[in-house]
């Protein structure tokens, strides 16, 4: 059974390999969809060092899954790119029924540091984009239900984050937003949520902070992509229609 056989999903921040983006496409093709996927390698080949051909490896791999597959480099800080990203992947996959806006960016900014740069920046990745393509998403949406929209943030609506200000400004917009549209977008047959996955290995992680982690969860091991892939996975799905307008802490049994 393939329960989103015929269905296209745009998932944004795809760049990695070893990233939730990648995860979730992966697993969206698995279970039947199109995947649409946008990636901003420059950034990623800077702060992570990331293969010049890690998007082209992406979509070979999902296209040998079955998927048709349609990718793009794109700056989400830049404005005016929902319409025209829409426009580009309606023509090579066809309407989008799936959102999945993973895409982010972060840096470290306390009290100290903080700049009108780097809070500009974090802002219009993370929060103008996800609530514009949300948005666009929306208004092109031309069926009478079954549209998901899936957001990310992180655990800054669950204690300080105080070495990154700008980051979580920027995330608990995103919770502000969803949370705000929500019943609109359930008139017109869209669900939204909003996915903080907790802790997450995708290779940031030194191993101090990961034994650190691993202390302050009882479940003995730290979040991986696959598991905030799965959680996707359901929320897209039909068994979640009735889910709307929440955040779900994906953590395991993670305690700050």
């Amino acid at each position: 059974m393939k329960p989103l056989k015929g269905r296209v999903a745009l998932v944004t921040g795809a760049s990695r390999s070893i990233g939730i983006g990648a995860a979730i496409c992966r697993r969206l093709a698995d279970d039947g969809a199109d995947i649409a996927f946008t990636h901003f390698l420059s950034y990623d080949t800077e702060m992570y060092g990331s293969p010049e051909d890690g998007p082209d490896q992406l979509k070979r791999e999902l296209e040998d899954r079955g998927a048709r597959v349609f990718a793009l480099d794109v700056d989400l800080s830049q404005p005016d790119i929902a319409s025209g990203l829409f426009d580009r992947l309606t023509e090579s996959l066809g309407a989008v029924d799936i959102l999945v806006n993973n895409a982010a960016y972060s840096t470290h900014d306390a009290w100290d540091t903080l700049t009108e740069a780097s809070l500009d920046r974090h802002l219009a990745v993370n929060s103008r984009a996800t609530a514009m393509l949300t948005v666009e998403f929306a208004r092109r949406f031309g069926k009478d239900e079954g549209g998901r929209v899936v957001n990310f943030s992180s655990g800054q609506h669950l204690g300080p984050m105080p070495n990154e200000l700008a980051y979580a400004a920027s995330k608990g917009a995103i919770i502000a937003f969803s949370r705000s549209i929500a019943p609109d977008l359930a008139r017109r047959g869209i669900t939204i949520n909003v996915v903080n996955p907790g802790p997450t290995d995708t290779g940031w992680m030194d191993d101090d902070l990961k034994a650190a982690l691993l202390d302050m969860n009882p479940l003995g091991r730290i979040g991986q992509p696959e598991d905030a892939a799965r959680l996707v996975a359901w929320l897209v799905s039909d068994e979640a229609g009735w889910i709307t307008g929440q955040v779900i802490d994906s953590e395991g049994a993670f305690s700050r």
